[in-house]
Parts: C-alpha cells; structure tokens; sequence
C-alpha cells in the first residue's frame, strides 16, 4: 500500500522555501521518501515519457492537485519523444517546483494575436486519464517571441503561473531533476503552439515497464543522496 503524499505540508514547504525559509530539506526528504517506495515496489506506478522529452513520475494526483518528480535525462536532453507541436506551451494549472538536482530553464514566450501575420496557431490538448492527449487547433493564430529565460539550479524553486506561455530547457549534455507541485484551475485548458494549418490528432504517451520505473528512481535517488547526506 502507498503511503499517502502530505500536499499542505509539500506546498507550505515550497512557499518558505521560495521565500528562502530553509524548508529545502524537507522537500529532498519528501521526493526521496516517494523514491524509496518507487524503487522497492511499494507504490506501484509507472513512469511516463512525456512527449517533451522528459520522464514524469506521477507520485500522486487528488482532485484539483498533483504531486509528480520530472526527470531529464543526460543523454537526450530535451529531446522530444512523440512531439507534434513546439516545445511552447501553457498549464491549466498552477506550478511550483523544487529543482533536486540539475539545471533547468524556463523560456518565458510572448505570445500576441496575429491572425495575419502568425507563425504559430494556439492547440487545446485535452488529455482522457489514461496514456492520450487530444490536440485540437483553436481559431486562435499567433506570433510569438522569446522573453526572459529563468534558470533554477540544485534546491531553489520556481513557479509558473497556469496560462503563462513557456518553454522547459536544460543544458545540452546534463541530468536534471524537480519535484513538482501543481493546483488546477478550474475552466482552464492544457495550450500548446503547433502549425498554422496543422490537423486535430492524438499522440500516445510512452509508458515505462516495472524494471525501467525503478532504475529512474534509484537514479534519481543517488544523485540526490549527496545533498541528503550529513
């Protein structure tokens, strides 16, 4: 049986911890907590390869919230698996995350109405519980341009607003790892920035086995161990 992830304690933490409170550890204790029982076998989910590239460990989802470890992998850093779209995209929810280890960017995209004179059109991406996200253009067409990249290393934290349009980037050649808390909201959609004149499809996301979740968690694991060492 899993034992149950304390959400209050893991937001009230990130937000000290943002507000640089000291609450780090208790973040670190909180991943590698899940990651044990990851590794063991005793919380018996798989990990997911998103189709941006990087590897989602869903530790836990109830109602409007969600509790996951996201994991970039050194050897193919931001390579996207199954992506149809851009790597440009807005939450319906709230994010604040934890870096465990690594470095990762956050490319801020300003995006602007242009119907005549757009390089991207805005995808709702509608996701059914299981393995499959739904795109469907919107009548929304855009340009969009880079904004101000913010970068987040080991034990600092960051947050994105649900709607904010970004990109996730992580240094060619490096691991990287956060644990992540999200709050839906309600009314909102998943976005993503695809082709003007791209078609409604589906893309399947690629389900790791038993074996494979593991080893990611024991991964993760020593590569955090250092930091949770006396």
């Amino acid at each position: 049986m899993r034992s149950p992830v304390d959400y209050g304690l893991i937001e009230q933490a990130m937000a000290e911890a943002e507000a640089g409170g000291g609450a780090v550890t208790a973040l670190f204790d909180a991943a590698a907590s899940a990651l044990e029982e990851i590794a063991a076998g005793r919380r018996r989910l798989r990990a997911v390869r998103h189709p941006l590239g990087f590897l989602c460990l869903p530790v836990q989802r109830e109602d409007d919230r969600g509790v996951c470890v996201h994991v970039f992998d050194a050897e193919a850093p931001g390579r996207a698996t199954g992506l149809t779209t851009s790597p440009v995209h807005a939450h319906s929810w709230d994010l604040t995350s934890c870096v465990l280890y690594g470095q990762v960017g956050n490319l801020r995209i300003r995006v602007r109405d242009r119907p005549r004179e757009a390089t991207h059109r805005v995808y709702e991406v509608r996701s059914d519980g299981s393995a499959v996200d739904e795109l469907r253009p919107t009548q929304r067409l855009v340009r969009c341009e880079p904004g101000p990249e913010e970068i987040s290393a080991g034990g600092e934290i960051y947050t994105l607003p649900a709607g904010h349009f970004h990109a996730t980037v992580v240094p060619p050649g490096t691991a990287a790892a956060t644990l992540l808390l999200g709050r839906t909201l309600p009314g909102r959609r998943d976005l993503s920035l695809g082709p003007v004149h791209g078609a409604p499809h589906r893309v399947v996301r690629q389900t790791c086995d038993a074996a494979q979740t593991a080893r990611t968690a024991r991964t993760v694991l020593r590569r955090i161990d250092g930091r949770l060492s006396p």
